[in-house]
């Protein structure tokens, strides 16, 4: 598994830029992260929850989790979601796929951003 060789909150842009020692490097939008947060009132139980209206969403802090992952805090007060390495680099390498399906999901539902 690739581990993060830079980690940089871009506050203007809502961008969290993650680098990894694949030479991966990946510019994720807060939205993306926060509606994808590994946290259980994400994830669900076995379903997980569509989460809308998060479009100007920011992080607000970044705390690291041991050697293996970051808790970021996000400025409408979500701060469960445990992001490892894994789950970040996963994210990256998704991030056009996923953020297509949660679109269509977020039209399908008639919810917005």
């Amino acid at each position: 598994m690739p581990t993060p060789t830079q980690l940089t909150l871009h506050r203007a842009s809502h961008v969290l830029e993650v680098g990894f020692d694949d030479g991966s490097n990946f510019r994720l939008p807060a939205e993306y992260l926060r509606v994808n947060s590994p946290s259980a009132e994400v994830q669900g139980h076995g379903k997980k929850v569509l989460v809308a209206g998060k479009q100007d969403v920011g992080i607000t802090g970044i705390t690291p989790v041991g050697n293996y992952a970051v808790l970021l805090q996000f400025s409408d007060g979500h701060q469960t979601g445990i992001f490892s390495w894994q789950v970040l680099h996963e994210l990256g390498l998704g991030y056009e796929a996923n953020w297509a399906t949660y679109l269509d999901a977020l039209q399908a539902a008639g919810l917005s951003r």
